[in-house]
């Protein structure tokens, strides 16, 4: 009977450990929980805060799709190196597709595309992001007030780089899970 109970007490803990692994990551000081998305990704945890300032639709609808949990298991179906990685598109997985929301007019800014920026994807026409975003690698500068800027990368930038690359991906990574950092527990 003691050995039952340790066998089962073993199995439990082998189950419970996993998921203790995948805690989310410890938010930076002075970041505010409300305004701040914790990506589980296949490569680790990346954080970024929202520049709700900047583009306030923007990061209001990246808030509310994580809350429905639409970014889950969502792929990188784009990833350009030394450019970005792009995902976000939870209804076909290949950039084609956006949210049950409509398109969001541009809140264009001067502020620019540099290492770990998170922009809007959105098609030729202005007005057209829903719910693709990307995460710059590095400059691009080519971006500025072309593209709506929704937030920064505050860690985990070291996962991002270990996206796998292509156009299309093929077996991307993805997003397991992407959350508001206030509402994990």
């Amino acid at each position: 009977m003691i050995r039952t109970l340790i066998a089962a007490f073993a199995l439990m803990g082998a189950l419970v450990l996993p998921a203790a692994a995948q805690q989310a990551p410890k938010l930076p000081p002075n970041v505010d929980p409300q305004n701040a998305i914790i990506m589980q990704t296949t490569k680790g945890p990346v954080v970024f805060v929202l520049r709700t300032d900047l583009a306030p639709q923007h990061a209001e609808r990246i808030k509310t799709l994580a809350r429905e949990g639409y970014y889950d298991n969502v792929p990188f179906h784009r990833v350009i190196e030394g450019f970005m990685a792009q995902t976000g598109d939870g209804q076909y997985g290949n950039g084609t597709g956006g949210s049950r929301y409509p398109n969001l007019p541009a809140e264009f800014s001067s502020v620019p595309f540099k290492r770990g920026t998170v922009g809007m994807a959105r098609s030729s026409a202005p007005n057209s992001a829903n719910s693709q975003f990307f995460i710059t690698f590095g400059d691009a500068s080519f971006l500025n007030g072309q593209y709506t800027v929704i937030g920064q990368v505050v860690s985990g930038m070291e996962n991002v780089d270990k996206i796998k690359r292509g156009e299309p991906v093929q077996n991307p990574d993805k997003i397991l899970s992407m959350k508001v950092a206030s509402d994990v527990k």
